[in-house]
């Protein structure tokens, strides 16, 4: 019998390949539903959006089940090393464990990374005990450098955040999952089921995305499709596709047919 193929980060392991984020939905139970239909079994959540102070209002972690989930917390929307740096602290002491997705943003109308920004964030948070998954750019470089200094895994992303366009430079993605050991996951851009696919297909070991699916006319049956696509992605990459050619080769050949 084949092993069963898992995704593998710091010692944690997951069947499914496809992270969901928990923001842009139109309610709290439409997330939840969206989250059981992805098959998914790791779930960002931005430290910023949770209520940490009162836990008698109703939050997004009333709907996601810890037992169920592996909480990914965020340092979404931190400008600085520092922020970035706090923000990760606080969601640690506040239990949401250590393991964090650390963003460091440079520009606020792409949102791309500040990288020089979020190399010193993660050494510092390595150095604290944090598990650290980076959202980075498409940069060969920038992922090595990560990677060396401890980071659990490398996620560069395909195009701006939220934006759709899919994975514009697969080249630069593959150089990354040529150039680093770590697991290497499409972090931002996916905007439909055929992203997801493409991003596996490169061999990518996994997928995060948000607004690809809360974003959808109906994130529900989008939840599904992207859920359906990643184990497709992942199927094709692992049984290794024919190789492209200018000319027809027949796919019915004369010689040697049976009958």
């Amino acid at each position: 019998m084949a092993a069963v193929d898992t995704l593998k980060i710091a010692g944690r392991e997951f069947k499914s390949r496809l992270f969901v984020g928990t923001g842009k939905y139109a309610s709290f139970a439409q997330m939840k539903e969206a989250l059981e239909v992805s098959g998914t079994e790791v779930v960002t959540v931005a430290v910023r959006r949770v209520n940490l102070t009162d836990r008698s209002k109703e939050s997004l972690l009333d709907y996601v089940d810890p037992k169920r989930y592996t909480l990914l917390p965020n340092t979404a929307g931190c400008y600085s090393v520092d922020d970035a740096v706090r923000t990760a602290q606080l969601g640690r002491e506040a239990g949401l464990g250590e393991l964090v997705k650390l963003e460091v943003i440079g520009d606020e109308k792409t949102l791309f990374p500040d990288t020089a920004g979020l190399l010193e964030a993660a050494k510092v948070l390595i150095k604290e005990g944090f598990t650290i998954l980076p959202y980075t750019n498409d940069d060969v470089i920038v992922a090595k450098r990560l990677e060396d200094i401890g980071c659990a895994a490398v996620m560069p992303l395909a195009a701006p955040i939220g934006s759709g366009l899919g994975i514009r430079n697969p080249y630069n993605i593959r150089l990354i999952m040529e150039a680093v050991k770590v697991p290497v996951i499409v972090d931002a851009g996916v905007g439909t089921a055929s992203d997801a696919a493409i991003a596996l297909e490169l061999g990518c070991d996994g997928v995060l995305m948000n607004t690809g699916i809360a974003g959808a006319r109906d994130p529900i049956a989008m939840a599904k499709a992207m859920k359906l696509a990643v184990e497709a992605g992942r199927l094709a990459y692992l049984a290794g596709r024919i190789p492209k050619k200018l000319y027809a080769t027949a796919s019915s050949p004369i010689e040697g047919t049976i009958g």
